[in-house]
């Protein structure tokens, strides 16, 4: 674990970096993208597949995550020869380098979600 003095560097550094830094974060960190990438990260998916995995993802927020992932360049998109014709999305090495700090905060999630359940128990009743 940081110390404290290395936490607040971090956090002073991160506060003159913010014009940079939230862009960046804008691109990886909204609703569906870590989830996105966790699926294509062992394997390539069709669209369908993802979306099977993903439970709860609308076609049309699903397929603008994935142009946005493909511009970014998180994703590539390959048309399959099929008939139908198919689509499979496969993750970058830059796509690739986000995996551990995404599974870091999929653990975190996994690890604290009774926590933040609890708390929010809490702040309900003392409002409440």
């Amino acid at each position: 674990m940081a110390s404290d003095t290395d936490l607040e560097a971090l956090s002073c550094k991160a506060m003159v970096d913010v014009p940079r830094i939230r862009p960046v974060l804008d691109k990886i960190a909204d609703k569906w993208t870590i989830m996105i990438l966790t699926v294509l990260c062992p394997r390539p998916a069709r669209f369908n597949d993802i979306k099977r995995r993903l439970d709860g993802i609308t076609h049309k927020s699903l397929a603008d995550a994935l142009k946005r992932l493909e511009r970014h360049g998180l994703v590539i998109r390959t048309v399959l020869p099929t008939s139908p014709i198919g689509v499979e999305y496969t993750i970058t090495s830059l796509g690739h380098s986000l995996r551990e700090p995404f599974e870091a905060l999929c653990s975190w999630a996994l690890a604290h979600e009774q926590d933040l359940a609890a708390a929010a128990v809490d702040y309900d009743q003392a409002r409440g």
